[in-house]
Order: C-alpha cells, then structure tokens, then sequence
C-alpha cells in the first residue's frame, strides 16, 4: 500500500469509512513528509501541528462510534488540507504573506475553512503565497520563496503556489487556494496538479483577504478531477455573508460515471494558439488535443478576442480594485502601517489609484469595463457553438527563479492565457497533459458561466484515460 499522504482524497475517505486507516496516521504522515521536505520546499508559513493531531483523534472516535454513517453528514471526516494564508482562520495566523498582518490572528472564520471544517477536513497549515496575492510567482511573498517540488531552483507559479506546491510533493491530500487572474490555474499546471477556478460567485469570498472583489474566486487544488469535484461540492453555495455568491443552489458536481465525449464540441480558440507558446507546451497540448479528437470529441476551430485586450483589462480594473481593497490597512484596526507594504503592493496601489482618480477614471477605470462587457459577450457567443474551450493553461513551463524580474509584467503576461475567462467569471480548470524537459504541462478546459459540470466531467474523462496526474516529483 502507498504511503497514507500519497492517498487522494476520495481513496482517504474510502479506507477512514472502514476504518481500515485512522485519521491520527494520516495527519502524521502529511506532518512528517511537511518535516522532511518542507525545509527546501517553504510551501508553508504556519504550521498547526497540535491541533491537526487533536482533531484527527477526535475524528477517530467519531468515526468508531458512528460507523461510515457519519460520512453523510461529514463528507470530509479526518481528511487534512492545507490552506493559503489569504483565508481568515478563527484563533490561527493569517498574514497573505505580507509584513502588514505579519502577527495578524483573525476573530472570525472564513465561509470556506467554516464549511470545510463542518464537513470534518483537518487543517494543516498555512500555505505561502504572493503577498495580498500579488504575483505569479511567488516570489513576491515578503516572507520567502516557494519552490517548485519538481525543480527547486523553479518557482511554483502563483499567486497559489505555496497551496499547489505542497499538493504536489504529498504534503496534504488537497489544498484551497484562489484566484482572480490565473492564480488556481497557473500554479497546478507548473507543480502538475489539478487547479478547479469556479465561476465567479459560485463560491463565497467572506474572510479571505481582497484583492480585486470583481473577480476574486476561491476554489480546490488536488490531486485529480474527482477530488475537485468532491470538494466544491462542500464549499460551494450561496452565503448570507458575500451579496456577490450565487443565490441558486449548487447542483452536484462529481462527474458523472457513464460520461464520454462523443459529440462533445470542444472550442480551440486560434488566437490563444497563435501566442508564442514554449515548443514543448504546443507540442503536449496539440497532443492532447489530438486524443480528445480520438476520444470522440469534436474539436471545432473559434474566433476568441485576442488574450492580449484582457491584460489591459484585467491590469486597470485589478490595480484600481487593489488600491481600494489595500486601502483598509492603514495600522490602526489591525496590522503595522503601510510603510510595510513590499514593492509590488505599493506599485499596484499606485496605479490603480491613478486609474481611479479624476480625469482619469473614464480613460482608464471606465473603459475598462466596458471591454470587458465585450470579453463577456465574445464568450457567450462563442459557447453557442461549443460546450467547452481548450487551450494551454500557462504560456511555457515553470521559469527559474529570477526570471520574472526581467519583465514588469511577468505575472500578467504568464497569465494571459487565464485573465479572458477570468474577468468574464468564466469557470476553468488545469489539468497535466504531459511533460515537457521533465517539468509538467497543464491544459485547461473553460465553460460558460455557472458549468462547472461540463468542465469537470470533460477533464475527468481526459484523466480517467491518462496517467500524467499520477507523476509525483522526485524529491
């Protein structure tokens, strides 16, 4: 049998059902691989040792007492995770990885960690993460580097890349992160895991730290479609506490068994193609496009809006949004003062606030919106024709550390294949298609507003016939 933290999380809850594995090994295994890699890796900021082993006992005895039964009521029993630091937790430290809430210890708990703790999930930690999720990278966290566990002189991507990387190497059996322009999806598909990004409001944003409200999405990252799949259906619905989540019940979301893709029209957007994309990207995903073709899926060739008007977007309403949302921590209610603020924060403040200031709103903030409401109707146009679009989940494999100080724009431009369906609240989901240099490559699949189904039930089909999910790094 494989090691306890290599389990997905539905093998888990299977063997914990039975009692044929216990919770308390579990959670000592993930905590033991954190001890043994976490070192070079620095996927975390806090560690919650103590209380993870109290809760995996606690999860013992109730799962000796009631039987599988419980399972039904806490679908989640004895399971840990890990968490990125942008989720407020009740009583534990939450920094987003920023010098300003570096001793910050939130009163109240996240709608995500609450409903994750009702259904009995055992919180682990507290993932890195660029600060206030600022970057692609990780880089920018003010604390440390995250690094790549299959290659550490990589980065993870980001701004989830604490939350994928600790995925990868086995540290926990799933991870939450979010995203608002990329950061779900670009880090899966550098650290070769599954990154899910919900539609917009599909999931409640109450108690994670803003950083643009308008696009902002928590969501699962894990080992394989199924788990996403098992998650979402916990965290997901509507929440008295966010005006912005969606008021309609959240249907169920595991894929279905008797799933295939004969008939299923598949979008291929030419202007996310016609990208300079790294050689060995182009070549993994136009592979994976030709097994879906032989899958029996249609592959149908669309005119997308070219990805390069939503960096603009995405860039002028993400600033002004920072600069409102940053504008709260000013070290009288909580944290240090704003001269704590790193070189990215303070950057993106001022640009936003340029962007929103007179004179400037209608040429900058204004305008914006209105290409977005274009982005917005190019894809509902375009999902007329098709159920669901492919395209590469990032533009290259994961860059050495470093790199992305040779462009200001590094993390806009490494997700420019994202930000389109991102502005527009559009789900998607990166999942591995291959290796390229030993490093993986992700391609993601993006359906129209509130179809997390169809993209779920596509990737999982695409996965159930592959085996790129089931390659850990060597560490």
């Amino acid at each position: 049998m494989k090691n306890l933290n290599e389990f997905t999380v539905l093998e888990a809850v299977e063997k914990l059902k039975v009692e044929e594995i216990s919770s308390v090994n579990l959670v000592k295994s993930c905590l033991n691989r954190i001890k043994k890699y976490d070192k070079k890796i620095k996927a975390l900021i806090t560690l919650v040792e103590d209380s993870a082993i109290k809760e995996a006992e606690e999860a013992d005895q109730e799962i000796k007492k009631y039987g599988a039964v419980i399972f039904e009521f806490k679908p989640l029993l004895g399971v840990p995770y890990i968490c990125k630091d942008n989720f407020s937790t009740k009583g534990i430290k939450t920094t987003a990885a920023s010098k300003v809430l570096e001793n910050y210890i939130p009163p109240y708990e996240s709608t995500v960690t609450l409903r994750l703790k009702k259904a009995g999930a055992i919180l682990l930690g507290k993932a890195n993460m660029d600060a206030f999720a600022h970057g692609s990278s990780t880089e920018n966290s003010d604390f440390f580097t995250t690094k790549n566990p299959w290659d550490l002189d990589r980065v993870p991507g980001g701004s989830s890349g604490g939350s994928a990387a600790a995925v990868a190497a086995n540290m926990c059996l799933f991870s939450i992160g979010s995203e608002t322009g990329g950061s779900i999806r670009g880090p899966a598909s550098w650290c070769g895991v599954t990154g899910l990004k919900p539609s917009y409001g599909r999931v409640s944003r109450y108690g994670v730290i803003a950083m643009a409200s308008s696009t902002d999405c928590p969501g699962p990252i894990t080992k394989n479609v199924e788990d996403s799949a098992y998650i979402l259906n916990i965290i997901a619905g509507k929440d008295s506490k966010d005006a912005t989540s969606n008021p309609e019940s959240a249907p169920n979301f595991m894929p279905d068994e008797d799933f295939n893709l004969k008939g299923i029209r598949i979008g291929k957007p030419s202007s996310y193609f016609n990208i300079s994309l790294e050689k060995g990207v182009r070549e993994k995903v136009e592979s994976a496009l030709e097994l879906l073709k032989k899958m029996g899926a249609v592959i149908v060739d669309v005119d997308l809006l070219d990805p390069k008007y939503s960096i603009a977007v995405y860039t002028i309403i993400q600033r002004s949004e920072v600069s409102s949302n940053l504008a709260r921590f000013d070290g009288v209610r909580y944290g240090n003062d704003r001269t704590h603020f790193g070189f990215e924060a303070k950057k993106r403040i001022m640009l936003g606030t340029y962007t929103l200031s007179a004179g400037y709103y209608d040429a900058y903030y204004s305008k914006a919106q209105k290409v977005r409401t274009l982005v917005k109707e190019n894809f509902e146009d375009i999902f007329k024709k098709v159920d669901v679009l492919v395209a590469p989940s990032m533009p290259c494999v994961a860059p050495k550390i470093g790199e992305s100080e040779k462009s200001p724009m590094f993390g806009e431009l490494m997700d420019l294949l994202a930000e389109p369906s991102a502005i527009a609240g559009l789900p998607g989901i990166s999942i591995p298609c291959g290796f390229s240099d030993n490093l993986p490559v992700g391609i993601q699949f993006i359906g129209k507003f509130d179809d997390e189904k169809i993209v779920l039930d596509v990737a999982n089909y695409f996965q159930k016939e592959t085996d790129f999910h089931s390659f850990p790094p060597e560490l």
